[in-house]
């Protein structure tokens, strides 16, 4: 079974967000969507039509959506079958949230590393 196909996205806590991705647009020249954050489509030989993206976003310092331990970042990997792997990583003993998000932007679900990070896991919808 195929588990990660590539990133989804990079996230991080900021003490003030908004400047701080102002910063990166001015600096950087990070191309920033009106919710903050930015979106860099990609192509590759398995996905030519570059339909494809990885989210770039800075958090707020207290935001609680990275869980409850103290990280700064959390990391958001692509996926071809959230509930299967989500089942085979409970099989094989991983700390898998038991909430899961379904909406217009793909599926989501949560996995905890051994050293207490928070991993995101998303399954884009169809065509994305």
């Amino acid at each position: 079974m195929q588990r990660v196909t590539g990133i989804g996205g990079v996230f991080f806590k900021a003490k003030d967000p908004k400047a701080l991705a102002a910063w990166y647009q001015t600096h950087l020249g990070v191309p920033l969507e009106d919710w903050g954050g930015a979106v860099f489509q990609w192509k590759s030989p398995d996905n030519p039509s570059g339909t494809g993206c990885t989210v770039w976003s800075p958090f707020a310092a207290d935001t609680s959506y990275f869980g409850s331990g103290g990280q700064g970042f959390m990391l958001n990997f692509r996926v071809a079958d959230l509930a299967a792997l989500l089942q085979l990583l409970r099989d094989e003993g991983c700390q898998v949230d038991d909430n899961t998000e379904d909406s217009e932007f793909g599926k989501f679900g949560w996995v905890t590393d051994p050293e207490g990070n928070r991993v995101e896991l998303w399954q884009p919808p169809e065509g994305r």
